[in-house]
Order: structure tokens, then C-alpha cells, then sequence
């Protein structure tokens, strides 16, 4: 007979096992005074109490070592955070230990195999697919010993066949309920687990129900790799059809890992289901006891959510980013009527600065590390002068040219006899970084890669005068309204629900942005070569995978492609520096748009 789907047939891993032998001898956490038949007078027997603790992950995105691969030294910032899964490998263990074997149970909600250059070069340099190796972030986690990883959206990002790979290689179970075929709507991967809890010596089995939920913006961010093959469906009405059969099939307490944030707003159209659900699942779906989430980055410690329709608290936490946090939620229950019960339920946050690295992470990923370490410290160039992004959200700079000019230039040749040959190209980037350099002298693969830090690939389409105009409106709402003559900080001048990478210029076209205007009225002068663009005009437009399948919600830019070779921009410039041997800006730096106050200049 086949398992239901998530039913707790995957086996037990070597430390599951040692856990549920310890815990199998391990005293309850309260003992209850025996009842005396002579003396009716005394309080009926309390009930035992037991215990479990939850310890959640999120966003990793291929950190592993504490170590910054952009400028080749331990990681730091302005807050002192560590990152790395070998720093919560220290704190898992810490509390492994502390807690003696007692019930713990550790997941992740998501976004893993994606976001530093070790894990870019395992799915790129020496894709797993092709040389059978074991990715960096399966052996770095299969240490820990996770129970369950939830999919986040980044895990897409390289294909089906590498998240499938990556998939087997894993200790543990992968989850996402909301993933289905696209042709018969069956799950595409598992959608939950029932784990077997031994709480105590003389206690039943706790039946822990973990339901997986993943973000429906992979419908868009990676619809060259899901389209077709995957649906992404809303992760509300998902826990909504899943915990009920998660009940049904012997689950004491369900624990949702989810990989969406808690503001119930989404960046793109109302197309898709909401990107951000998880106080929505909270408050709309009975039955479920806690949600770890991911994807905002977000730290949020405890968050308790009022279930609207039975009245009971669920306890919510979002551990930050690449690991600098780790979340612990605590749950004391007991039996009533032959029933497990969570009596109590809290949060609390641990910092993986106050704790060294554990060495068998270390141990497990040093080689691919080290590679890592040689690959981003190859000379691609040398840069004529110093080259920064730091100003480079309100104020024209080189170096974001540098990005459109080898995108202009590859287009272009592209375009050569083909209908549009005789369009214009324009190109689109955006700050990604503002830390991003590229030093006087030698410039590095790392440098290139901390200016362009996603995985995006080139593409175009073909956009009226109208619509470069309207797109450059959505754009400037970037910017947080200034009257003429007020004192503007540059610290201060974007509003802050819009991302750094949700800024996009335009090079091709000559523009200015009056900031004293409204939103949608900031577009004041639009040319090119000196003449007013027209709504009629027609120009090929050079922009990557993500905003032109709908990443931001830009208006107009998802389109039918007429250039899409599947190339990785970061690569295309590292060859286009190769090639060139220096990057000078006089050979393409050309300032082309400004901030304005009533025609005035800001800077």
C-alpha cells in the first residue's frame, strides 16, 4: 500500500534516532505528586507537563563560512553579525546538549542554494548536475541534521533538474505543499511530514505535523523554469486544504514552515496569490499551532496571531537572513482526555555572533570553500580608476554604465538583421549593491560578481515612448517626495518600502526627475539625441529575466522577448572585461539622467 503523501515514512537519521532513545529515557520536565487515598481533601493529581523546542532557520542563501567572498575577509558589518550554517551549527548543538536528548526539532523555511559565490559556483562553475557532486549547502546542513527544509524561491533559480539533484542529496525531507504539476495538479514535492516525538519514558508519542509552504513569485521570477511544468498555488487556501488531513492522519500539533513574509503585500500584480500570506494563514486557517517563515529577511522574534475562528494564539517567528539568527520556540504540553495539549508557547532569537563556528561544518565544505576562494580572486581586468555604487541611487555614475553598455552592446549585435535593427537600444540596471567597487588596478571575478549579485540572465523586448516613460514614472516613486529649497539627505532620500535593486535607470535616453512632484508626475524631461521622445517611438529594450517576467511589478516590461539566449549577465561582463583588458569609464561613461527640483538640480 502506498504512504499518503508526507506521511512519515522517510527514515530517521542517525541523530533522530539517537534523540529518540534519549528522549525515551528522559524524565518528565514536571512530576506529578502522587494522590493519597486517605486524604480526599488534597488537590486532584496535576497533570505531567512535557516539552519541545523548535529550532527554525531561514534564507541561508549558500552562506556557509562566516566569510564575505566580495571583499575575500571574514563577514562584518555595520551591526557585527556572523552568517554561516556552521555558526548554527554551534547553537543546534549548544542546545542539543543542554536539552539532553529531549525532543528538538530543527527546520528551515527557505531560499538555500542561492545567494554567495560558493553557491553560484556549484550550480554554474561545477554545476552539481554535471560533475555529481555533493552541493556545498546539502553537506553543510546534512551535518546539522535538519528535520525538514521548506523550498524557498531562490531554489529555482537554477533549474528543476539541480533543485531535484540537490533534493537527493539531502538527509532530511524537502517540502512544498503549494508546488504542483502543472498538468494534473498532483503535488511536484512532498507536501508535509508527520514526525514520531518521544517525549518521556511513560509518555504517548507526540505526532508533529510539518506542512511546507513555498512563494508563488516563483511563477514569475523563474517562469523560464517552471512554466509549463509547475503551478504555484495561493499558500493560504494550500494550509487550509492541508492541515485538516494532517489531523486526520494522526497529527498532535502542526508547525507550518513557510517561505513567505507576514505584511500580507506582495511586489508584484494582483495576478498572483500573495506573496507575503503568512498572518493571513495564521489568522484564517484553524489548526495550526506555529509558523516559522523566511523570505522578507526579516527578524522577528515573537509574533502571536489570533486565529479567527477558533481563538487560539499561533506563535510566529522569522530568523533574519543568512544565518545571523536563530529562532527557538519552546511549547510545554501535556495529556488531557487522551489528547496532547500545548499548554504554553513563547519565542526567543540567539545571535551566531556570540558562538565560533562548529569545525565539522567547516570541515565538510573547506575544499569547495577554498575553490570558491580562488575562482572569485581570478583578475578579470584593470579599472583606470576607482569605481563605486555608492552613490549610484541618486546620482548618474560609471559604473552602473558599464553594466548597460554591455547590455546595449549585446543587444545590439543581436538586433543586426533582424526586423528591429534599426530601433534604438536602450538598457536597464539598478543599484543591486551599495557597498559594490571596482578598486583603481586590478578588478577581480569577486568585484564583478559584488556589482552584479543575482543570478539574472539577459534579455529584451521592445517598448513604445509611452511606455518608457511610464516605466521611468514607476521607477521614481523610488524616491521620497522633497519640496524645493528642503534640505535632502541622501541617507534618507529613497522611501524605505522600496528596494535598493526596485530602482531601475535607463541609459539610451536623456531624463530628469523632479522629486518635488507627486509620484507619477516626476518624469519632467524625456529625450533622445536632444529630441522629446515621442509616444509613438519604438526602442529595443536590454533588461534582465527578473524585471521583464514581472519581478517589481514594473509596468509594461512583461513581454513577448525578441533577445533571450539564456546568458548570465555577471558572466557577460566578467567576458567583456576580459576582452577589454581596463575598464575605462571615458569609453562609456555618458550621464544621461538627474535628480531636479523645479529644474534645479539636487546634487
Amino acid at each position: 500500500m502506498t504512504p499518503p503523501p508526507g506521511s512519515a515514512n522517510v527514515g530517521p537519521s542517525r541523530r533522530q534516532l539517537l534523540a529518540t532513545a534519549a528522549a525515551a529515557t528522559a524524565a518528565p520536565l514536571i512530576a506529578a505528586a502522587p494522590a493519597s487515598a486517605h486524604r480526599p481533601s488534597e488537590p486532584e493529581k496535576k497533570p505531567k507537563m512535557y516539552d519541545l523546542t523548535l529550532l527554525g532557520t531561514s534564507d541561508l542563501h549558500g552562506n556557509v563560512y562566516n566569510w564575505d567572498y566580495y571583499k575575500d575577509a571574514e563577514y562584518d558589518d555595520s551591526e557585527h553579525n556572523d552568517v554561516g550554517v556552521a555558526k548554527l551549527a554551534t547553537l543546534v548543538n549548544q542546545i542539543r546538549a543542554e536539552r539532553r536528548g529531549k525532543a528538538t526539532i530543527v527546520l528551515d523555511a527557505g531560499d538555500t542554494i542561492q545567494g554567495t559565490p560558493l553557491a553560484t559556483y556549484y550550480a554554474k562553475q561545477e554545476p552539481i548536475t554535471s560533475t555529481g557532486e555533493k552541493h556545498p549547502m546539502a553537506r553543510a546542513m546534512n551535518v546539522i541534521e535538519y528535520d525538514a527544509v521548506t523550498l524557498g524561491n531562490h531554489e529555482f533559480n537554477y533549474g528543476l533538474p539541480l533543485l531535484a539533484r540537490w533534493i537527493r542529496q539531502l538527509g532530511f525531507p524537502a517540502l512544498a505543499a503549494n508546488a504542483v504539476n502543472a498538468k494534473d495538479g498532483k503535488p511536484a514535492f512532498l507536501p508535509y511530514i508527520i514526525k514520531k516525538v518521544e517525549l518521556g519514558e511513560d509518555a504517548p508519542t507526540l505526532r508533529v505535523g510539518i506542512l511546507g509552504l513555498t512563494n508563488p513569485g516563483v511563477a514569475i521570477w523563474d517562469r523560464g523554469n517552471v512554466e509549463g511544468k509547475l503551478r504555484l498555488e495561493d499558500m493560504v487556501a494550500t494550509a487550509a486544504k492541508w492541515v485538516p488531513i494532517m489531523r486526520e492522519r494522526g497529527a498532535d500539533i502542526v508547525l507550518v514552515s513557510a517561505h513567505g513574509g507576514d505584511s500580507g503585500t506582495s511586489s508584484y500584480g494582483p495576478e498572483l496569490p500573495n506573496e507575503n500570506p503568512c498572518t493571513m494563514i495564521a489568522e484564517q486557517v484553524p489548526g495550526i499551532d506555529a509558523i516559522l517563515f523566511g523570505h522578507a529577511h526579516n527578524e522577528v522574534v515573537e509574533k502571536f496571531v489570533t486565529n479567527a475562528k477558533t481563538g487560539e494564539q499561533v506563535l510566529m517567528s522569522e530568523p533574519s537572513k543568512w544565518g545571523q539568527r536563530l529562532t527557538r520556540m519552546d511549547f510545554t504540553l501535556n495529556r488531557e482526555r487522551g489528547r496532547w495539549k500545548i499548554t504554553s508557547k513563547r519565542a526567543t532569537m540567539l545571535n551566531t555572533n556570540t558562538v565560533v563556528e562548529d569545525p565539522e561544518v567547516l570541515a565538510a565544505v573547506r575544499a569547495q570553500h577554498a575553490k570558491t576562494v580562488a575562482y572569485v580572486n581570478n583578475i578579470v581586468a584593470k579599472s583606470s580608476v576607482e569605481l563605486s555604487v555608492a552613490e549610484s541611487r541618486y546620482r548618474d555614475t560609471p559604473i552602473l554604465d558599464f553594466i548597460s553598455t554591455v547590455q546595449t552592446e549585446i543587444v545590439g549585435a543581436a538586433m543586426a538583421g533582424t526586423q528591429y535593427a534599426s530601433l534604438p537600444v536602450l538598457s536597464i540596471a539598478a543599484p543591486f549593491s551599495r557597498s559594490a567597487v571596482f578598486p583603481a588596478g586590478d578588478v577581480r571575478i569577486r568585484d564583478v560578481a559584488g556589482l552584479y549579485v543575482f543570478d539574472n540572465t539577459l534579455e529584451a523586448v521592445v517598448l513604445s515612448g509611452a511606455e518608457v516613460k511610464t516605466y521611468l514614472e514607476y521607477s521614481a516613486k523610488y524616491f521620497r517626495t522633497h519640496a524645493p529649497g528642503a534640505p535632502v539627505d541622501p541617507a534618507t532620500i529613497s522611501d524605505p518600502s522600496v528596494p535598493d535593486y526596485n530602482y531601475d535607470v535607463l541609459s539610451g535616453v536623456e531624463y530628469d526627475i523632479d522629486i518635488s512632484k507627486p509620484v507619477g508626475s516626476r518624469i519632467v524631461r524625456l529625450e533622445r539625441a536632444g529630441a522629446p521622445v515621442e509616444d509613438t517611438d519604438q526602442f529595443v529594450v536590454a533588461v534582465n529575466n527578473y524585471r521583464r517576467s514581472g519581478g517589481g511589478n514594473f509596468p509594461g516590461i512583461v513581454k513577448t522577448q525578441v533577445y533571450n539566449k539564456q546568458q548570465e549577465i555577471r558572466q557577460l561582463l566578467i567576458d567583456w572585461a576580459q576582452a577589454k583588458g581596463v575598464i575605462n569609464p571615458a569609453d562609456f561613461y555618458v550621464p544621461n539622467w538627474k535628480l531636479v527640483r523645479e529644474g534645479t538640480p539636487v546634487f
